[in-house]
């Protein structure tokens, strides 16, 4: 079985009950694979990162597998502004954020609500330059475990949605996203756009940010924020002392 998520923003989590844990959001026009069902919900895999997790039954979609193989094999369209609207002749409007996925208004068996979007949109590879001006889209989003939006995000949903609005694949947690890419031995050797990874005390991966120039990074921590870097890990400019530590830098771009 096989849905879309047709609503704004839903939540995805842990276990099959509305108090379990939040471990990211599906947003907008997201499509995925359903691989049980327990009562009124529905474990799923997505398909943009294969992360899995349980979500309300009665906020998805079904859709039949070969309109989600042909979803799947669709060009990358997502809302390009911070928050947008879809509308239907109806009157219905739909409030998106920004990295909603439009792929799907271009199926007509799919969009079976006839909705339309008129907003800015972006599809493809952009150079990686652009990672930072995407980035600069979440500055002061404040943090939220599991969220994946300008209204609350985590640091590694930050860092995925920054580079798939810019059409690359991350992963979807930290220590996921520190499996890809190439390792760089030294910050100087490091480009804006490049990722940082920080660590604890027991040397798991509990941390993400983007590398700007002049041995600064973005990164959410708190709210989403600039701090310095140096080959210690984060120096925090209000607190004025070093808050995550440094374990490794990665070329995905």
């Amino acid at each position: 079985m096989y849905g879309i998520c047709n609503l704004a923003i839903i939540p995805l989590r842990a276990e099959p009950n509305d108090r379990s844990e939040m471990v990211s959001q599906v947003l907008f026009g997201e499509h995925f694979e359903v691989l049980e069902t327990q009562k009124n919900w529905s474990k799923i895999k997505l398909f943009f990162d294969n992360y899995e997790g349980w979500i309300d039954s009665k906020q998805i979609q079904i859709i039949k597998e070969n309109e989600y193989n042909e979803l799947s094999n669709s060009d990358l369209i997502y809302n390009a502004d911070l928050i947008e609207y879809v509308s239907n002749p109806l009157n219905m409007l739909i409030p998106i954020p920004l990295g909603s996925s439009l792929s799907f208004l271009n199926f007509e068996a799919i969009n079976q609500q006839n909705f339309e979007f008129e907003g800015l949109k972006v599809t493809g590879i952009k150079p990686k330059e652009n990672l930072l001006k995407t980035a600069f889209m979440y500055l002061n989003a404040p943090y939220l475990w599991g969220g994946v939006t300008p209204f609350g995000i985590d640091c590694s949903g930050f860092t995925q949605m920054v580079y798939k609005l810019n059409g690359y694949k991350l992963k979807r947690d930290a220590s996921q996203q520190a499996t890809q890419g190439e390792a760089l031995s030294f910050i100087e050797e490091s480009e804006a756009g490049d990722l940082a990874f920080f660590d604890n005390e027991e040397g798991k991966i509990i941390h993400v940010g983007i590398i700007m120039s002049d041995n600064y990074i973005i990164h959410a921590s708190g709210k989403v924020r600039i701090d310095r870097i140096d080959h210690l890990g984060i120096y925090n400019v209000d607190t004025e002392r070093h808050t995550h530590k440094l374990r490794v830098i990665k070329k995905i771009v």
